[in-house]
């Protein structure tokens, strides 16, 4: 079980990392080149709105799946 769990915090801490490395280099980059971004059609929080997206579900999964051994580890043990 602590083999799960390890791997679970790394893939939290890996999805979560890479969704504020991207949101700070987004707005980094909005501020450096406002025209770039005045050109697309869709706003430029879109790809932050994506990435936040993919990373609540990615969250969401290994937290249930982190409840659920947490709840069979502790079930089996007497």
């Amino acid at each position: 079980m602590r083999k799960w769990n390890g791997i679970l915090n790394g893939i939290l801490g890996a999805f979560v990392g890479v969704f504020l490395g991207h949101s700070l280099y987004v707005v980094w980059s909005v501020r450096t080149r406002p025209g770039l971004y005045a050109m697309q059609s869709a706003p430029w929080y879109t790809s932050i709105l994506l990435y936040g997206g993919v990373t609540l579900v990615v969250v969401l999964v290994c937290l249930a799946v982190k409840g659920f051994l947490k709840r069979r580890g502790t079930g089996t043990q007497t």
